[in-house]
């Protein structure tokens, strides 16, 4: 018997015991009030005792039961949500308020039981499209993923929401698989993660004798010969859907025009698929472009510029090669900076080392080739620059969808030359497909038109992928320039208050902005004593809406936008702590 979501959040809230008396009065007062707000919105949750126990502060008694009322089994309460309603399990599962552009759309598509293709550009929240249904329409959702090494992450932060879920892939032993294979057919299990290899003989065993509610396809672009990351194994999984037919599908991609998204469809087999296209304009996202050598600029030191400018703050630079990742991250350490490098040739242990450094805030820049970011879940990442120019325009918008995913100011800066798209070329020549080596090669070449087109940048890659959109006005260099010695200069404080949809600090004076970095200290320190990501404490916009509240009481605190049942319980009486003390 599965429990309802909100008690599933509140129980994983006290799966870490309390360190000390105080933290468990602190744990208990923050449960009593998340309670009293589950209260306040469910009450058909809530036998009538239970309810009068825990009743809002401000309400009026409710009446002795008598009579009919008191009979077993009589009517729910009026005027609450109906059960299984995807914006309740919004608010109360995941603590957000409202659905981003186009996760409604998708998500009422797949609980009709259609299939689904969803274009939602890097940090639109495609996850959730697959994670709501699967708590909503019960059984086995299967995700399928390449991203391998952060399923274990996938996993864990679904546990902390109090779904349940497992990964399957090369990485377990034997054992392992079997014993997880196990509690997905004793239906322990709701979301099932694997990668697309090996995906029919392994994974589809395991869901044998289960009710596959959803088949997700995360990367979908990956299925299609004309998309910029082209992978064999994912054409396997139209045999998967075979075996599972009755399972709606949704795919889901950051990157797909509309060619790629019709052979997405074709690929899977699906059945008029609904479509939702989210819109590729990020106005909190700042464009540039700058010709290597033009106006002076040095790649290594123009870096150097933009890093100190952003200093303790989280940043990706990607470049072609890995002596290149390597050479600029030694310099960079050169220049007391927390730099490290990330790329293929690296044993799989210092991959996921320095993945775990870049999400605990202990390296604030990752040097890079494309091999880093895909599924990085770090919303506060400030600023993405290439070295080099990327292979192809949706490669190109992929790795800048990595910045500001929080809605907060960003700036994405390419540095480019002829000289990278014949270094492009050259990796063509070891793809042994002739077809698929001419399409990389004609991709290298749009993406330096794009850089080098005139207009907007915005309105140039939203173009790309079929999408009009008036002029940014301010969000790129073309709309807004700046001098060389502005852009070194600009940091993320001074435009913090840019991003469209930011809880802009402002207005709230100096003292607010103190409160705001207080409370990312208390963050940074309790994200160490439990030994995860300052952001899956509370992201910065939380902190924000905090610091602009000043909650006094674990009731005001409940009202705060991102703040649900487990966070309250798990951090309330710190966090209220922490904002008292300043």
């Amino acid at each position: 018997m599965s429990l309802h979501p909100e008690v599933a959040a509140l129980l994983a809230a006290w799966r870490d015991p309390p360190a000390g008396e105080d933290e468990l009065r602190g744990r208990i007062s923050a449960t009593v009030a998340a309670l009293k707000a589950l209260r306040r919105d469910r009450p058909d949750l809530f036998e009538k005792e239970a309810a009068r126990l825990v009743r809002p502060a401000g309400e009026a008694p409710l009446p002795t039961p008598s009579g009919a009322d008191a009979r077993e089994g009589g009517d729910a309460p009026r005027g609450g949500p109906v059960p299984g309603d995807p914006v309740r399990c919004l608010k109360e599962v995941f603590g957000y308020e409202a659905f981003r552009a186009g996760q409604r759309e998708l998500v009422e598509a797949v609980l009709e039981g259609r299939d689904a293709i969803g274009v939602l550009p890097t940090g639109s929240g495609k996850s959730l499209t697959y994670q709501l249904p699967a708590r909503l329409l019960g059984g086995v959702t299967l995700v399928v993923s390449p991203l391998i090494a952060l399923m274990k992450d996938q996993v864990d932060a679904m546990g902390r929401l109090g779904i349940r879920a497992t990964f399957l892939n090369s990485s377990l032993s034997p054992e392992e698989r079997r014993r997880r294979t196990e509690a997905v057919r004793r239906g322990e299990v709701e979301i099932v993660y694997a990668a697309p290899e090996g995906l029919e003989a392994s994974v589809g065993a395991a869901l044998e004798g289960t009710r596959l509610s959803l088949l997700a396809v995360d990367e979908a672009h990956c299925i299609s010969h004309w998309g910029h990351d082209f992978r064999p194994a994912y054409r396997k999984l139209a045999l998967l859907r075979q075996r599972f037919g009755s399972a709606p599908v949704l795919a889901l991609t950051a990157t797909a025009t509309r060619r790629v998204a019709a052979d997405i469809a074709e690929q899977l087999g699906m059945r008029s698929p609904f479509q939702f296209r989210g819109s590729f304009f990020r106005a909190n996202l700042h464009l540039e472009a700058h010709r290597k050598g033009d106006d002076g600029v040095n790649s290594r030191e123009e870096i150097l510029a933009r890093v100190r400018a952003r200093r303790g703050e989280s940043g990706i630079v990607y470049c072609i090669t890995r002596k290149s990742v390597e050479s600029l991250a030694e310099f960079l350490r050169g220049k007391r900076v927390r730099a490290v490098a990330y790329h293929a040739g690296l044993a799989a242990e210092e991959r996921e080392r320095v993945q775990d450094a870049f999400r605990a805030g202990e390296a604030d820049v990752v040097v890079a080739t494309v091999a880093f970011g895909m599924g990085i879940d770090k919303p506060d990442i400030r600023f993405v620059i290439h070295r080099d120019m990327p292979g192809s325009v949706e490669g190109y918008c992929q790795e800048i969808g990595r910045a500001g995913r929080d809605g907060e100011a960003s700036d994405c800066v390419l540095l480019y030359s002829w000289a990278d798209v014949m270094a492009h070329d050259r990796f063509a020549e070891g793809v042994e497909d002739p077809e698929v080596a001419e399409l990389q090669r004609r991709q290298a070449r749009r993406m330096l038109d794009l850089a080098e087109a005139e207009g907007c940048r915005h309105q140039l890659l939203a173009r790309h992928f079929d999408e009009q959109v008036e002029p940014c006005g301010e969000s790129c260099d073309r709309c807004r320039p700046r001098s060389r010695s502005a852009r070194a200069a600009t940091g993320a404080r001074s435009r913090r208050g840019e991003a469209a949809g930011t809880l802009a600090l402002v207005g709230e004076g100096p003292s607010g902005e103190a409160l705001y970095e207080r409370l990312r200290a208390w963050r940074k320190r309790v994200a160490s004593e439990r030994g995860v990501p300052p952001f899956l404490v509370f992201p910065d916009a939380t902190l924000q809406a905090v610091a602009e509240a000043r909650p006094r009481t674990l009731d005001e605190l409940a009202g705060v936008k991102g703040i649900g049942p487990a966070k309250l319980a798990g951090f309330g009486a710190a966090l209220l702590r922490a904002v008292s003390e300043s």
